[in-house]
């Protein structure tokens, strides 16, 4: 219809009618007009190298996993592929390093991508595969690739040749459901687009460590082992600093009906080490109760000790239920430690100074 245009998004098939779904970008139309078909023909071969590139890849993961891998969905679209297929476990790298590569050479080898029209008990056969769960008419299309490499019954648009799709990198792998996995993978100049976002990553990489492709990976390793010392030099040091804030703060504990109640909030402490310190406040204590509260990204840890000779009158986990209570939070532990936390910064200083009340209601 001259100065209409519909824009295609959709195809379905209803009956023996394909239906196309999509919007009026230009003009009108109304029931009854003619339209002339246009192809997006670069959109199209994309697509079809990708579909092409899934029976390779079906026919690949059943030599490499085993027989017992079946096509569970599919997705081909201009820019990648994504293919779900019945698997009991994760892909390992090497599984999949070896998936590629027989793919690879089945593209290397760039044999004629073949369709031929027969009944269905023709098809069958030939032992072309065929999707569980799928209708079929009395006649298919039989596609085959590589030879007898891969036969699947298949209507889809696909390459000439398997060297068309020119390579298969995947990209990814992961479950999706019970005994479903899926890969996903790009082709052709995707594929080159891909690699190529890559490669500048690890110049991007390599100029950070100061290095080039072939020293990056032990310049890598090597910042990457530093780090870990570091950050087992800095815990070790913020359990130094709990422990001296802890021994400063002996001088306040209280006296409630002879027993010592210390509780207070450390500044700049991991709340890792707050069982640590508490330990080493009870054994300087000899006999007591240490209440101990670190903050960190909005969030506040609470830890209480009882030493073993008071655990009989005052239990750490009914502390630490109270005072979490208080915190918007919740916790517990034994009688002689426990552990919990809140999220009401607001509320920690009062229900700090609530624990002698605390102690001594207990007694």
């Amino acid at each position: 219809m001259a100065g209409a245009a519909f824009a295609v998004a959709d195809c379905t098939k209803e009956g023996k009618n394909h239906l196309h779904h999509g919007v009026v970008s230009e003009g009108s139309l109304k029931v009854g007009d003619l339209v002339a078909p246009q192809v997006d023909d670069a959109r199209r071969q994309a697509i079809a190298l990708n579909h092409s590139a899934t029976h390779l890849l079906h026919e690949a993961l059943r030599i490499v996993l085993g027989s017992h891998v079946q096509q569970k969905g599919s997705l081909n679209d201009a820019e990648r592929l994504r293919f779900d297929f019945s698997h009991f476990e994760a892909v390992t790298a090497e599984q999949l390093a070896e998936v590629e590569l027989i793919v690879n050479d089945q593209i290397r080898a760039n044999t004629d991508v073949v369709t031929r029209v027969m009944d269905i008990d023709a098809a069958r056969a030939t032992g072309a595969a065929a999707l569980f769960g799928e209708k079929y008419d009395e006649t298919v299309r039989v596609l085959s690739m590589g030879g007898e490499f891969s036969v699947e019954l298949c209507g889809g648009t696909h390459a000439a040749r398997t060297g068309d799709i020119a390579l298969l990198k995947v990209t990814s792998e992961g479950g999706v459901a019970s005994g479903v996995r899926r890969i996903e993978a790009v082709t052709g100049a995707g594929a080159l687009d891909w690699l190529n976002e890559t490669d500048s990553k690890v110049g991007q990489i390599s100029a950070l460590v100061k290095g080039n492709r072939d020293s990056v990976v032990e310049k890598v390793q090597a910042l990457s082992d530093r780090n870990r010392q570091l950050e087992k030099e800095l815990e070790q040091l913020k359990v130094k600093l709990a422990a001296s804030q802890g021994s400063d703060l002996i001088s306040t504990a209280v006296d409630i009906k002879g027993i010592k109640v210390l509780a207070a909030q450390l500044e700049g402490v991991e709340p890792k080490a707050l069982r640590d310190t508490i330990d080493q406040l009870k054994n300087k204590l000899g006999s007591g109760v240490v209440v101990l509260a670190a903050t960190g990204d909005d969030k506040i840890a609470l830890a209480a000790g009882v030493t073993k000779d008071l655990i009989g009158k005052v239990k750490a986990g009914d502390l630490i239920r109270d005072l979490t209570a208080k915190i918007g939070g919740k916790g517990g532990g034994r009688p002689d430690f426990a552990q919990g936390g809140g999220t009401d910064l607001a509320a920690l200083p009062a229900a700090l100074e609530s624990v002698t009340a605390l102690v001594d209601a207990a007694l």
